[in-house]
């Protein structure tokens, strides 16, 4: 190895010509090394065959039932929504045009990685700090926000639960098998214990009602047994340790188990059930006369906190209104976008 430093180039002249780093061979397995992950909107045509045939280019995300959230947060201009979990942006992108002249987004998310790349992306398209008001906080933490914000309340609220395509589809953070990673799954990395911390404290029995209560899962007791107090370091050992628990059960069973069984690591990790009840608990506080709400669900634990906290609403007098029925994607959107298809929405406007 040359350790001779480098000469100082001479006045006047240009530094040389320097290539970008070549990928480690043509079709790069390592997520570091996909420019594309990173900066979909670079690769335009790549992203738009992604599209083309019903799957989320990895990196980016695409936001759910647009159409619906729209019709039933009704923005309007001069009022003041507060997006619970601004993700990548695409619900909010389709907001604050609506919320001018004169309104303001207030949008919150935990994740310290994907919430600066969102604001930056936000601002890019115009939307500066007179409209757009960016924090990291979870939804639980809305009250203490317009508190901090001098705001009695919000003229709406979104939230959209679960767990993002750039979280997904990032092996670094743990949260699915697509490539393996660290055994992760921390919302904020920055706080709680990691997802192979629990697994390898936690006891069968804990574990069972875990899976049982965070994903509906029909195998828990087998898996609680077979999962429970090992340790796991990455996200491949454990998708691999869970299938092989069921020797039985066909491909497709396995590997919804597989997602099942992550599923209810996430939740447990980021404590989201006890932050969704918190927030459903506060958000007749939290809104304005007249004020809408609406959550998106990707799961029946999160569905029923979400349809019992409406209907306790309206019967206590907070809600004037919720929704009758449950709103899914259109079988559309359901072929375009496969993530959409577990997804329910419920919606609900304040008494005044």
């Amino acid at each position: 190895m040359n350790n001779v430093p480098a000469q100082p180039l001479p006045a006047g002249s240009t530094p040389p010509h320097r290539r970008r780093p070549r990928y480690a061979g043509k079709y790069p397995r390592r997520f570091e090394e996909k420019y594309k992950e990173h900066n979909p909107d670079r690769f335009k045509v790549t992203v738009a065959k992604v599209l083309a045939s019903g799957k989320t280019p990895a990196g980016s995300h695409r936001p759910i039932m647009v159409a619906e959230v729209l019709e039933m947060l009704a923005p309007q201009p001069g009022e003041t929504i507060a997006d619970g979990t601004l993700g990548y942006g695409g619900h909010a992108q389709a907001v604050l045009p609506l919320l001018l002249p004169g309104g303001r987004l207030i949008g919150l998310d935990a994740d310290p990685i994907e919430l600066p790349k969102t604001e930056a992306r936000l601002c890019a398209l115009g939307f500066g700090p007179e409209v757009l008001t960016v924090r990291r906080s979870n939804y639980a933490g809305l009250p203490r926000l317009l508190a901090e914000l001098d705001l009695p309340g919000v003229d709406g609220v979104l939230a959209d639960l679960g767990v993002s395509s750039m979280q997904l589809d990032d092996p670094a953070r743990g949260f699915s098998t697509k490539m393996d990673g660290p055994l992760d799954m921390r919302m904020n990395p920055q706080c709680g214990q990691p997802a192979a911390a629990l697994l390898e404290k936690i006891s069968s029995e804990s574990l069972q009602r875990l899976l049982e209560e965070n994903a509906d899962e029909s195998h828990a007791a087998l898996l609680a047994k077979a999962l429970a107090g090992r340790r796991f370091d990455s996200t491949g050992p454990l998708a691999r340790a869970i299938r092989e628990t069921l020797p039985r059960a066909g491909l497709e069973e396995r590997e919804l188990t597989v997602r099942r069984v992550f599923q209810a690591l996430r939740i447990a990790v980021n404590d989201e059930f006890s932050a969704l009840d918190t927030l459903l608990r506060l958000l007749p506080t939290c809104l304005n006369p007249g004020g809408r709400v609406v959550i998106l669900t990707f799961h029946s634990g999160e569905d029923r906190r979400v349809k019992k906290a409406f209907e306790a609403g309206r019967q206590a007098g907070d809600y004037a209104a919720i929704a009758a029925e449950v709103i899914r994607p259109s079988p559309v959107e359901r072929h375009d976008n496969p993530r959409s298809s577990s997804a329910k929405l419920r919606w609900a406007r304040r008494a005044g």
